[in-house]
């Protein structure tokens, strides 16, 4: 199995996209790529547009070779409305009529709207599907994050040929119990998740990073997995400290190091950024 992250918060953009390939399966992941429009009061850099580009770029070269494609969710980081990038092919996506706040049901809407026509389309909740020796399997609803959050609820995608690989999106942790139970049950080899939210420990509460951080450290301590922690995890510049017992396992990574580069968090940077460029005080603005 060949598992190739596309994009992603250590290389330098808001993203969790996947390639993944073994035997016929040819499998596009959350093909959305994005920046946060603001971070310490300052809008994305140069740097940051031009990452985003790339992963724009890498994303639409691995959709041409895809044969199937999984959204998890509805974010911006994590699908294109684009029907180009799904027509032809097998799609799975989160049910938009069901388990979903507000927001993901309008865009989740859109979407199934905008791409139905063009593709084979359904709904991934659940779904168990073989391919020639290969099984994907769906989840259920997972939270986004903490129970009761309001952010919504994401499909995690499980690909095993023999071996076995989870990519669990916007977990945050996982944060949720119900979730660490689920991907402990996949036992997966390779385990690729949104870690906790380090950056928002004021918004979300300290106990929510530690319940997500302790969740991490016992699904690796369950199943002996390898995991790339990224996207929530890495948006501040000091993840490493924040999250040590995690890597302090010797089984986590980023995205960036499975790839074997060097991190990238261009967004946990971004004020570090600005103030190395000339005249950053008015581009930082937006050219106020």
């Amino acid at each position: 199995m060949r598992v190739m992250p596309l994009a992603a918060d250590s290389l330098g953009t808001r993203s969790m996209a996947t390639y993944v390939e073994t035997g016929p399966l040819r499998l596009l992941v959350d093909p959305g790529a994005t920046l946060s429009p603001r971070r310490y009061d300052l809008a994305p850099g140069p740097e940051e547009a031009e990452a985003l580009a790339r992963a724009g770029s890498r994303i639409e070269t691995y959709a041409v070779r895809a044969t199937h494609v999984v959204v998890s969710h509805f974010h911006q980081d994590h699908v294109q409305l684009d029907p180009r990038l799904y027509a032809g092919r097998q799609v799975w996506a989160k049910d938009p009529r069901r388990m979903i706040d507000a927001h993901q049901a309008a865009t989740g809407r859109e979407f199934w709207r905008a791409i139905a026509a063009g593709c084979r389309l359904e709904p991934a909740e659940g779904r168990w599907v073989e391919l020639d020796g290969v099984t994907l399997r769906f989840s259920p609803a997972l939270p986004h994050g903490r129970e009761g959050s309001g952010f919504g609820y994401v499909v995690a995608v499980t690909v095993d040929d023999g071996m076995r690989f989870v990519h669990a999106s916007d977990l945050q942790g996982p944060a949720s119990p119900v979730a660490a139970a689920y991907l402990i049950r996949e036992r997966p080899d390779l385990l690729y998740v949104s870690g906790p939210p380090t950056y928002l420990a004021a918004q979300v509460g300290a106990e929510v990073i530690r319940h997500g951080v302790e969740n991490l450290v016992r699904i690796i301590g369950e199943t002996g997995c390898r995991v790339i922690v990224d996207h929530h995890a890495v948006r501040e510049p000091r993840f490493r400290d924040r999250l040590r017992a995690v890597f302090d396992t010797g089984r986590a990574v980023t995205a960036a190091e499975y790839l074997g580069y060097r991190d990238n968090c261009l967004e946990a940077h971004r004020a570090v950024l600005w103030r190395r460029r000339p005249g950053h005080a008015r581009d930082a603005a937006g050219g106020r």
